[in-house]
């Protein structure tokens, strides 16, 4: 559903409309193109004594022809290593190194800060000093305007290799994040090597299903996983058989129509996947549904209906799917800012998302026995036929309460689930990535 505030506030007059009132101003995001450069200008590097993480960082932007400029007028990104950062005091380095250059950020620029996760901190004052990026990062990405965005990479020790690094910080620089901000991600040691693989086309060779993918966020997901290079199996109930075939041809894929909530579907699901080849590198879990009322006037169906879809059928689906996968297999989750922050309305759904992170955390260091990662994306306020039948003020009230002042698109989480399909994401694992444009409730 289009986002006439959006179109109106970015227009000329209407700009200066909002700006004389004092109305919030959200810009349309700059969002990925095949082709594009990964961004859109120099970046600024910058670093402190000890910092360990610089040298892949140059790797990784040089790799991809990024200009590297300290003195760059209008950068497109700026890049600060803080693993070096041991105590509160040289936390002004990252003032020194921030200040000047903020007003000058190109518009949809990108802010990254790396530091290291508590575990590999020494003492107190490290520690401390460590965790302030946290508060920096998430503050000063309220701050940042013209579609910019921050975010904060905390790299363990033994991970500081542009193999493991590079996949995040290609998400983070590039147009693919382009509703992700204020957000952390953590990257651990001992990841297997990523395969080289075409930047342009990363999941080539690679199988993947996405439940749901009919319509909405879960045809973006398989979209974009076909953009990339992948055979995708396209699954999602017998009532939107007609939708799914036709996605399905669209994408040269596989239409599976099931019930997953039948008892016998994870069986039927893998007798499908042996008929057509039996191999799976890629499961995403993103079908889902709502039946919202209040608690005290929920019935027993509904609240049995969500967590059934919801939860169980992903539960039992993964421990039915996760022997197919292989080594640096991916698992990845559709949970909700609802299952973080929970809302109103939407206990079994809330609780349904909510379960999916535990499960993440769970399962993500037992997948990584057979070197298969497993992660979850968060959707906050997306643009679908779901939240445009929302009361007009309570959606609007979704799109203005982040940081970007707008809905995301569907493409937007696409996008993200890519980034953790990929081989080259190896390093993250057991973690939770919010889409929501920063929003102001529970991210």
């Amino acid at each position: 559903m289009a986002d006439r505030y959006l179109s109106f506030a970015s227009g000329r007059i209407g700009g200066r409309i909002v700006r004389r009132l004092g109305l919030p101003r959200p810009v349309p995001l700059r969002r990925h193109r095949p082709g594009a450069p990964l961004v859109a200008g120099p970046v600024v590097l910058g670093s402190v004594r000890r910092s360990y993480a610089v040298a892949a960082l140059r790797e990784v932007l040089e790799a991809d022809g990024v200009e590297i400029d300290e003195r760059a007028r209008r950068p497109a990104a700026l890049i600060f290593d803080a693993t070096g950062i041991a105590s509160a005091a040289e936390l002004d380095r990252l003032h020194a190194f921030f200040q000047p250059r903020l007003r000058h950020l190109a518009p949809h620029g990108r802010v990254l800060v790396i530091g290291v996760p508590r575990e590999d901190t020494a003492g107190p004052a490290h520690a401390a000093a460590q965790r302030a990026l946290e508060g920096l990062v998430r503050s000063l990405a309220k701050e940042l305007r013209g579609g910019a965005t921050a975010q904060l990479l905390l790299i363990a020790a033994g991970a500081e290799r542009a193999e493991s690094i590079g996949s995040t910080v290609r998400f983070a620089l590039s147009a693919r994040s382009a509703y992700v901000s204020g957000q952390t991600l953590r990257l651990t040691a001992g990841a297997p090597d990523a395969p080289e693989a075409d930047p342009a086309r990363p999941l080539a060779g690679r199988t993947a299903l996405v439940t749901g993918a009919a319509r909405g966020i879960g045809a973006a997901v398989a979209e974009v996983l076909h953009r990339d290079g992948a055979r995708v199996l396209c699954l999602d109930t017998p009532g939107q058989e007609p939708e799914l075939r036709r996605l399905a041809a669209r994408l040269d894929g596989v239409a599976v129509p099931l019930d997953l909530t039948a008892e016998l579907a994870p069986d039927r699901l893998l007798v499908q996947l042996d008929q057509v080849g039996g191999s799976l590198d890629v499961v995403v879990h993103n079908a889902g549904i709502t039946r919202d009322r209040t608690l005290a006037r929920m019935p027993v169906d509904d609240w049995r209906a969500v967590l059934d879809v919801n939860l169980v059928a992903v539960e039992r689906l993964t421990d039915a799917l996760l022997p197919r996968l292989g080594f640096g297999g991916r698992i990845v989750c559709t949970s909700s800012i609802s299952g973080l922050a929970g809302n109103a309305g939407q206990t079994n759904y809330a609780a349904s998302k909510a379960g999916l992170i535990g499960l993440v955390e769970e399962l993500a260091p037992m997948a990584a026995e057979r070197g298969v990662t497993v992660n979850a994306v968060a959707p906050g306020f997306i643009e679908t036929r779901m939240t445009a039948a929302v009361p007009f003020l309570v959606r609007q009230a979704g799109r203005r309460l982040n940081s970007l002042g707008q809905g995301g698109q569907p493409v937007d989480v696409a996008e993200a689930v890519a980034y953790l399909a990929a081989p080259g994401t190896g390093a993250v694992n057991g973690q939770v990535l919010r889409v929501c444009g920063q929003a102001l409730m529970g991210a």
